[in-house]
């Protein structure tokens, strides 16, 4: 076998932050996130950017301690958690694979609203299509590869169609701008269940867990790892402020979108008012290409947990777990009767309450456990920040229990 030169281990090292920038990206502008903006750009207006400004700070405080703290010490979350406090890990494992099992239902759910807004067809089948996709990409023998590639190819493409459809609707940015940091209305439930949709739940740990089976690891890539953390925000705060500026621009025109109905598909009634039957179909090959790398990084995320219980499973164990939990989310959203928008929507708020628990038990470690760091000092003020996002997502999670389950049975 011919051994790794050292320009081959710098691309090697490059493609795998590349890889989990985009893994965490893809996660982040779900379809959940997407449904979520156009639901919650439809009733609150320009008010609406200030939730999208909090999810993107909250985003850098969370993805950067994550990120840093799991490649320091080597270990996935879990493994960190059993550590710093013994048994948390399991029930971190426990909440992140069941809140991965009902955000890859509401993945599930919105590519198959892409299929139907591409191509016609129906929601369910366009949903089965897509699972048996994902699990036809974990049953490869070259998956690792695959996913990696996958990730990269649907975020530009992504980006690329909303940044278009955005021009097309001229939104009244000057109105965003000034409502991103003065809004006329706060609310705590809007905020935690966008928070969720982008970084709660497994979406937290993918972009680390996936620099972890990459080997990128250890102090000696701490600073290549922050700048890949920086990064990611970057790439998916900006895609958040595009898709919102385009669902405005439909909104602040006089459109009225429909977020009540069963069959209900807000971002889809925004994007077609904005561009017409190409904005339509543009809008189903987006939240197609969303729905599908959701449900690969909900899935290998998720499963990701499973050596907290079993530590000597192998990859190729792992993606054959992944494929049975895909089939899992597949079955339950074909018997479930809730409509697929109130199902994201729902999604992403029970992932805002998991948040706070595996957060805390971060900081924890960060402030107390330097020993599983290799003695690395961590940054005091990327901890203090750590604690005020902390105690921030536990007041908002508290706020929004309510709310959250109400919007659920109102659907």
């Amino acid at each position: 076998m011919q051994s790794q030169t050292p320009s081959d281990f710098a691309r090697s090292r490059r493609s795998s932050l590349l890889a989990a920038i985009f893994l965490m990206a893809t996660s982040a502008i779900g379809p959940g996130f997407i449904t979520q903006t156009a639901t919650f750009t439809a009733t609150m207006g320009a008010a609406f950017a200030f939730g999208i400004l909090a999810s993107i700070l909250i985003d850098f405080v969370v993805q950067l301690n994550v990120w840093r703290i799991v490649t320091l010490t080597r270990m996935r979350a879990s493994d960190v958690a059993n550590a710093a406090i013994p048994g948390s890990g399991y029930l971190l494992a426990v909440l992140v694979i069941f809140g991965g099992l009902v955000f890859n239902i509401g993945n599930i759910a919105g590519s198959g609203l892409g299929l139907n807004a591409l191509a016609g067809l129906n929601a369910k089948w366009g949903g089965a299509l897509s699972a048996l996709v994902a699990i036809g990409i974990f049953l490869s023998h070259r998956a690792g590869i695959a996913v990696d590639r996958i990730m990269i190819v649907l975020g530009i493409l992504m980006i690329a169609l909303t940044l278009f459809v955005a021009f097309a609707s001229n939104p009244p940015v000057a109105e965003a701008l000034r409502q991103t940091v003065w809004p006329d209305e706060v609310n705590f439930a809007t905020i935690t269940t966008i928070v969720g949709g982008t970084v709660g739940g497994y979406i937290t740990y993918a972009g680390a867990h996936r620099l972890l089976d990459r080997g990128t690891v250890g102090v000696e890539h701490i600073e290549s790892v922050s700048k890949a953390a920086l990064n990611g925000i970057i790439v998916t705060g900006v895609m958040r402020y595009i898709l919102f500026l385009a669902i405005l621009g439909v909104v602040a025109s006089g459109v009225a979108i429909d977020t009540s109905g069963h069959g209900a598909n807000p971002a889809a009634q925004a994007f077609q008012a904005a561009a017409g039957q190409f904005g339509l179909r543009a809008f189903g090959l987006i939240l197609w290409a969303a729905g599908i790398t959701s449900v690969i990084g909900a899935a290998y995320t998720s499963m990701s947990f499973l050596t907290v219980f079993r530590p000597s499973i192998s990859e190729r164990g792992r993606n054959l777990a992944t494929v049975v939990f895909i089939s899992l989310s597949l079955l339950t959203y074909l018997l479930l009767g809730t409509p697929p928008a109130a199902l994201l929507v729902f999604a992403g708020g029970f992932n805002g309450l998991i948040l706070p628990i595996g957060l805390t038990i971060f900081i924890y470690v960060g402030w107390r456990r330097a020993d599983l760091m290799d003695g690395y000092h961590y940054p005091r003020w990327l901890l203090a920040l750590g604690a005020i996002v902390c105690a921030l997502t536990w007041y908002m999670g508290a706020m929004s229990v309510g709310p959250i389950f109400a919007f659920l049975n109102a659907a």
